[in-house]
């Protein structure tokens, strides 16, 4: 199966925590990044998710919110991945932005070319892809 979203990202089940109705799930990438996605516990029952079981968190680009300066800031967005621009590419009207983590997996950021130009990003500058766990969907 081929998909449209951008970031598609392999990692192992660290945790399962369940709920009344969602449950939490945490992954570990290749890199040592962790993602947290908040997903429905039938969701979780249907996918056979467990602890060290391979799954994949996807995320669409327009749902990567670009910080700069960012590092220890209380958010309430539980991914907050420090990297590094690797290449931004303006469009009419949105932009797209490599980020590429300490890991060497690389998200991809959909956002304003406004935002791009008023956070003034640039190849090489520190910053965080930052994106909420409900935002986040499992597969495997």
């Amino acid at each position: 199966m081929k998909i449209s979203a951008r970031n598609v990202f392999e990692g192992k089940v660290q945790t399962v925590t369940k709920g009344a109705v969602n449950g939490q799930i945490t992954l570990v990438l290749t890199g040592g990044e962790h993602i947290v996605s908040v997903i429905t516990n039938s969701s979780i029952d249907s996918l056979g998710l467990v602890e060290g079981k391979t799954a994949y968190a996807i995320i669409k680009a327009n749902e990567v919110i670009v910080g700069k300066g960012v590092d220890g800031a209380k958010l309430s967005a539980r991914n907050v991945l420090a990297g590094e621009v690797t290449s931004s590419h303006d469009g009419a009207v949105n932009s797209e932005v490599a980020i590429m983590l300490s890991g060497g997996v690389t998200v991809i950021a959909s956002i304003t070319r406004e935002s791009v130009h008023a956070l003034g990003l640039q190849q090489g500058d520190k910053v965080s892809a930052i994106v909420k766990a409900s935002n986040v969907l499992i597969g495997i």
